[in-house]
């Protein structure tokens, strides 16, 4: 049974237990305790300027019975996600991907990209960190802080490998993406690129986003 599901405008990815996740989401930010994460797809016509983004987006949670998601917003078409999943060494990851370039960014420096298109990357990343005298193994704070830090550098990779030049250089992100990283609570206390954890994390976010990326690049941007 797929953990993903598709029905616009959402996109949920159910984690299959509560678990910790560490996100800047529009919902639910922070280091919190949640069972799914949601995207909400939105175009230009959806947010106004004077539109009081946060109180728009708790009303439409609400009114899905969804405030307890992590939730992200994105402008890109949400049945152009993409899901990868890695296992190394007993410990596996799911990413999930939704990803749009439009306004894209080099790292150090800012574009002017009003009264364009919106796009963004979101993802979230799930991990098991398998099994310890017959019980599910979690991860410390610092271990999903040092995870969130593997995801980005692999959506980063990701970007750069697409091929977007911009004018200070090649694109390695956008301004409005977002990442969530789910684990359960435990006493796994690294996840670097030198653990079995930090490999599938990396991998599985680089594989899901370079889709996502490679995608955009072949239809969207062409019609831009």
């Amino acid at each position: 049974m797929s953990r993903v599901k598709l029905n616009a405008p959402w996109l949920e990815f159910d984690l299959g237990a509560d678990m910790q996740v560490l996100s800047w989401a529009i919902n639910r930010p922070g280091m919190v305790t949640a069972r799914r994460i949601l995207w909400r797809e939105v175009r230009n016509a959806d947010l106004p300027a004077d539109l009081d983004v946060e109180a728009w987006l708790h009303g439409a949670l609400e009114a899905r019975g969804a405030l307890d998601a992590v939730t992200f917003l994105t402008s890109r078409d949400i049945a152009f996600h993409h899901v990868a999943e890695v296992q190394v060494d007993g410990v596996s990851a799911i990413a999930v991907a939704t990803a749009g370039l439009s306004n894209a960014e080099r790292i150090g420096y800012r574009m002017d990209r009003s009264g364009q298109n919106w796009g963004t990357i979101n993802v979230a990343l799930r991990l098991d960190a398998g099994q310890g005298a017959g019980h599910p193994v979690g991860l410390t704070e610092a271990a999903m802080i040092e995870a969130l830090s593997i995801a980005a550098s692999a959506r980063t990779a990701a970007v750069m490998d697409a091929g977007l030049d911009l004018p200070q250089g090649r694109a390695t992100g956008t301004g409005t993406d977002c990442i969530a990283v789910a684990a359960r609570r435990g006493t796994v206390a690294y996840a670097g690129m030198h653990t079995a954890l930090g490999e599938a994390a990396g991998r599985a976010v680089y594989e899901a986003v370079h889709a996502g990326t490679a995608e955009w690049m072949q239809t969207v941007q062409h019609s831009l």
